[in-house]
């Protein structure tokens, strides 16, 4: 459990994420060196040799699966996870700032698992504005029609799960697993490729 993970959740969730869409996949990006010695990042961070592979693996699982665009986070870890598979799958990308991870100020460089997602850091964002711009990317990235694929980070993906009211488990936050989510009678399911 994340420290502040209620609070993030019941913001997240008010009120329930719902896009307008039957289905799109969400792809967090891979690998980082920060991921890998488990600190707060950058928005500079980039991939690592393992975080590249990742990402070719990841759009070896998303080929074939109707993927029509891509919708990318600025940062360079997304921007270059987006770019391996969208090369892949010979689709449009889109490059949507408000699809970053949120700004830690401060806490960069700090232990991820000391982090706080209730903190108030200095240059960074507030919880509360962080999941508003999510919010906003995400729905940006999924107007316009078509299989979208989100590649991101895993705040992103936090707030899609408890706009959803699903649980995040370690496997579904993993880098690079693309994961399906698909609009069902009752609600929203989230399927690791």
């Amino acid at each position: 459990m994340i420290i502040g993970e209620e609070e993030f959740r019941a913001l997240a969730a008010d009120p329930p994420f719902a896009p307008d869409v039957p289905r799109f996949y969400f792809l967090r990006h891979g690998e980082t060196d920060g991921n890998a010695t488990g600190i707060v990042q950058s928005p500079s961070t980039p991939l690592n040799g393992r975080g590249r592979c990742q990402a070719g693996a990841a759009a070896a699982k998303l080929a074939e699966r109707g993927i029509e665009r891509m919708a990318t986070s600025s940062y360079p870890r997304a921007y270059e996870t987006a770019q391996i598979v969208a090369r892949r799958l010979a689709v449009p990308m889109d490059v949507t700032p408000d699809l970053g991870e949120r700004l830690f100020g401060e806490l960069a460089g700090r232990s991820a698992l000391e982090l706080d997602w209730r903190a108030r850091p200095a240059g960074g964002e507030t919880l509360e504005g962080f999941i508003r711009r999510a919010r906003n990317g995400l729905e940006a990235a999924l107007r316009g029609g078509g299989v979208a694929c989100i590649v991101s980070h895993g705040g992103n993906l936090r707030v899609i799960t408890a706009g959803f009211g699903l649980a995040l488990d370690g496997a579904l936050a993993a880098n690079a697993a693309p994961i399906r989510f698909d609009r069902t009678a009752g609600g929203w399911r989230a399927t690791i490729l």
